[in-house]
């Protein structure tokens, strides 16, 4: 695999690899996430881990497109036949946020390494939330960008004791349908 080489390219053995980063990953958050801990999971010497993946930005690339294959088909599930896609939409973000919060952060806390991840995988996880706003991308963005902003707060605690962050993300969502 080269350094430009999409995800999709991996061996099974740098399938492995990627599982057991996420193994790790999900466990011990971000900070855990070395080639050296992926390595010892495997029972391996790290610089073994390079005769499948060329460095750590590699093995990050494979994680973020593994968790947006992951994320677009919750998000396809979510809408198949929901009276309130934009709703349904919301709920399964949230859900897979709240279920994997690091590979989440790693998903979406820092530039996104495009020309690393499988091919078409960023649009396949999009394309529900532009269905959504009835093909309007901008809208879509924002929609997006909202999401984002509430799951974020919500994992990092930053709202007030009392606050009703489901009112919230009602309130804002309402703002989005009337678009």
């Amino acid at each position: 695999m080269t350094d430009s080489s999409a995800a999709s390219d991996l061996s099974p053995r740098a399938r492995e690899i990627v599982a057991a980063a996420r193994d790790l990953l999900e466990a011990e958050g971000p900070e855990a996430l070395s080639m050296r801990r992926v390595a010892g999971r495997l029972g391996i010497r790290a610089p073994s881990l390079y005769n499948h993946l060329p460095d750590k930005e590699a093995l990050e690339a494979a994680l973020i497109s593994a968790g947006l294959a992951e994320a677009a088909q919750l998000f396809e599930e979510a809408v198949r036949g929901a009276g309130d896609p934009l709703g349904a939409l919301a709920a399964a973000y949230r859900e897979f946020a709240r279920e994997h919060p690091h590979l989440y952060r790693l998903m979406t806390g820092g530039p996104l390494p495009r020309e690393r991840l499988v091919p078409g995988v960023e649009a396949r996880a999009a394309q529900p939330v532009v269905d959504a706003m009835r093909g309007d991308v901008d809208a879509a963005r924002a929609v997006w960008a909202f999401a984002h902003g509430m799951t974020i707060l919500e994992l990092n605690g930053r709202f007030p004791p009392g606050a009703d962050p489901d009112a919230a993300w009602e309130r804002g969502l309402d703002a989005f349908r009337r678009v």
